[in-house]
């Protein structure tokens, strides 16, 4: 099997395994939508640990009003009122005033940060490092975990209007959000190897031979933003190793600059005496009398 390291830059992303036979449309298909994937799971765990400090979504024209606005202009939140978390509410104001302050107890809290934690770990950079691939599965996984978390809490549900509730029924609204930037539609997606754009419509082969155990960096982009950077000749690792060893090097020539011309001579090897004595046999030797 091939392994692609997928890379979006600089920044690792993860690992997906795949055949040479493979035709690209397919590659394209499978790693746009990992990618995005752990996108939307990446936004739906930084949601939930707002959910779980200060409770649902305000509506719309809530959000970001005072107490004293809200009376004033006679708003409402309904669904605060009917979704009312597991244990009942703990109030715990939302200083920007985007949610309603009634979160959960402690021990409801601390399923949902669990949850989040596990979910977060599952599509980690870090898998990279310890070799493990992430699946489309890997990632309904991580979501399947976030939406029975979700009901646990919540089981009357959330508001239609809360970010996590939308992006669980995939109507999340993206559009003039830095968000939007990250995600690349999969009709957009392109993947390049070694400089050159992998062309949809061939294989994998046709780009990394027919080498099953082969191991590749792939950059996904959005197409059109031209070549991504070449990868560097050494890793940061790397380079440091390289540096630290210059500087040993160097300070041992200073070393041995400082040290004067003659210093050998106090060598033991310097000396023709001692040198005698070792090839008689009797260096170290301790005359006393009887």
């Amino acid at each position: 099997m091939v392994v692609l390291h997928v890379k979006k830059g600089e920044e690792s992303q993860f690992l997906y395994e795949t055949t040479v036979a493979t035709p690209l449309d397919d590659v394209l298909k499978e790693v746009t939508a990992i990618y995005n994937g752990r996108l939307k799971v990446e936004r739906i765990c930084a949601e939930m640990e707002e959910l779980a400090d200060h409770g649902v979504t305000l509506p719309a024209n809530m959000q970001g009003l005072t107490d004293e606005q809200i009376e004033e202009l006679k708003l409402k939140d309904e669904w605060g009122e009917r979704c009312v978390p597991s244990g009942g509410a703990v109030f715990n104001q939302d200083e920007i005033g985007r949610r309603n302050g009634q979160a959960p107890n402690d021990k409801m809290k601390e399923v949902l940060k669990k949850t989040v934690s596990e979910a977060k770990a599952l599509i980690s950079r870090k898998q990279v490092q310890a070799n493990v691939q992430v699946t489309r599965q890997l990632v309904k996984d991580a979501m399947d975990q976030l939406r029975g978390a979700t009901m646990i809490v919540y089981p009357m549900g959330l508001p239609p209007h809360d970010p996590i509730r939308m992006e669980l029924e995939d109507k999340e609204e993206l559009e003039g959000t830095q968000a939007s930037l990250q995600v690349i539609p999969e009709e957009q997606a392109s993947l390049w190897f070694s400089g050159k754009e992998m062309h949809r419509g061939k294989n994998l082969r046709d780009y990394v031979g027919k080498n099953e155990k082969t191991k590749i960096v792939a950059k996904i982009q959005k197409r059109g933003q031209g070549a991504p950077g070449r990868e560097p000749v050494f890793t940061e690792e790397q380079k440091k190793e390289m540096m630290l060893h210059a500087y040993r090097k160097q300070e041992e020539m200073k070393k041995l600059a400082e040290d004067n011309e003659d210093a050998y001579m106090s060598s033991d090897w310097a000396d023709t005496g001692k040198l005698k004595q070792d090839l008689h046999g009797i260096r170290n030797v301790s005359w006393r009398p009887r």
